[in-house]
């Protein structure tokens, strides 16, 4: 629901997506640069404590915005630092969560957990953007922002009584512990030395580039061509809090595909189908029924990867070789939101115009407009989304990763 809110609030102010875009650029690139040192820190620190500290900084920085916006003081430079903040803490969330699920659950359900924690993501994303939607127009963004910290105390309350064991071979082997340096560089150099876990990593690299580039102007395309809907916007939204909760029941009922690489090839071409059918689609129900299909595969595309990662890397090494994988996938993820604001601002979207330079090639296929330039983006990335997902499969060492490499607990 925040996040809904302070997007509609930014695009209101600026009428620019290079705004929107940015904002997920200061997110996003501390929580990357941070990353190795965040899992170093993760295995040897409760890793509970680890989660609580990421929730904790969000917090704090939802109540800066909302202090300042009740205020009348919020500008939008006010969210690129507030959000770079929160993205730094947010680098200790997903190789806590990730090392903690594997030492809490047998490595036979891990496919099927991670189509669980898709399934609670994703519920809240069902009907948080029409609930933003509809609260806008009755306690604006500063009750959202208040429902947010209520939320927070919520989240921090049932993380203090799940019981979150750590691993025991950290007491028994580390005797001698290495420096954070060198913690925070032996991801590094054990990825590199696994042709077939890089190339996945690799995989993941180019496919959240394409969507970095393309999915922070979803907003401005749909309210380009609703006149400013926030509830068609909305509905869309919630239509990927639809899929990605199908999905995860679908993950956690059946575990996935035997062969987990299966489930990420698959899972990687339908979706990008889902991507260009968003750019395809000139109306609300063709956008609802493309983020759907898009998101319906998400869960086994990240379970299936997740799982085949749990089960080769040793629990204790987790914290590290997880941010270490965070960081190859989504490096290219800041390079994308720095390049997507101004392509679509100044290139695509005049480049669809009535006189734009690119309206007499493609207007027959996403019409002419504000968000016309935008769709056609979306077309292009999905079809090279297509091809990625192919290509990733080729590779022999990608391919059989399962085969080549042995789990963690029968590599003795």
């Amino acid at each position: 629901m925040t996040n809904f809110a302070l997007t509609i609030w930014a695009w209101q102010l600026t009428h620019e997506a290079t705004a929107l875009a940015l904002v997920g650029l200061f997110f996003m690139a501390p929580s990357i640069l941070m990353s190795p040192l965040a899992g170093a820190l993760v295995d040897r620190w409760n890793r509970k404590l680890a989660m609580m500290l990421s929730d904790i900084a969000a917090g704090l920085g939802t109540l800066i915005i909302f202090i300042l916006l009740v205020s009348s003081r919020l500008e939008m430079w006010h969210l690129y630092p507030i959000f770079a903040f929160a993205g730094l803490f947010q680098s200790f969330q997903f190789p806590a969560y990730s090392a903690a699920v594997s030492t809490m659950v047998p490595k036979q359900q891990y496919a099927r957990t991670s189509g669980m924690l898709s399934l609670a993501q994703n519920a809240s994303g069902i009907l948080g953007p029409i609930a933003a939607g509809v609260a806008l127009n009755i306690v604006n963004t500063e009750g959202i922002l208040l429902f947010d910290m209520i939320s927070l105390i919520i989240a921090i309350g049932a993380l203090l009584v799940v019981k979150i064991p750590q691993p025991e071979v950290i007491e028994a082997k580390n005797v001698k512990k290495n420096s954070l340096i060198k913690d925070s560089v032996f991801g590094f150099k054990y990825v590199f030395a696994r042709p077939g876990l890089l190339g996945l990593q690799l995989t993941f690299f180019v496919t959240n580039f394409i969507g970095n580039l393309c999915y922070p102007l979803l907003t401005p395309m749909v309210l380009a061509r609703t006149s400013n809907n926030s509830l068609i916007l909305g509905s869309v939204q919630s239509a990927f809090g639809v899929g990605g909760v199908a999905g995860g029941l679908a993950l956690s009922a059946t575990g996935g595909t035997k062969r987990k690489v299966h489930g990420i090839v698959i899972g990687l071409t339908v979706s990008s189908l889902g991507t260009a059918a968003l750019g395809l689609g000139r109306e609300p129900l063709t956008w609802i029924a493309a983020a759907f299909i898009m998101m319906v595969f998400n869960p086994l595309i990240n379970g299936s990867n997740q799982a085949i990662w749990q089960s080769k890397v040793p629990p204790e090494m987790q914290g590290r070789i997880f941010s270490t994988r965070l960081l190859i996938a989504t490096m290219s993820a800041p390079i994308a939101m720095a390049i997507t604001g101004p392509l679509a601002d100044r290139l695509l979207i005049p480049g669809m115009m009535p006189e734009g330079w690119l309206t007499p090639s493609f207007s027959w296929l996403v019409g002419i407009g504000p968000g016309a330039g935008i769709s056609l983006l979306f077309i292009f990335m999905g079809l090279l989304g297509l091809f990625v997902g192919s290509a990733g499969y080729m590779s022999k060492q990608v391919r059989n990763v399962e085969d080549i490499l042995p789990d963690y607990d029968s590599a003795c």
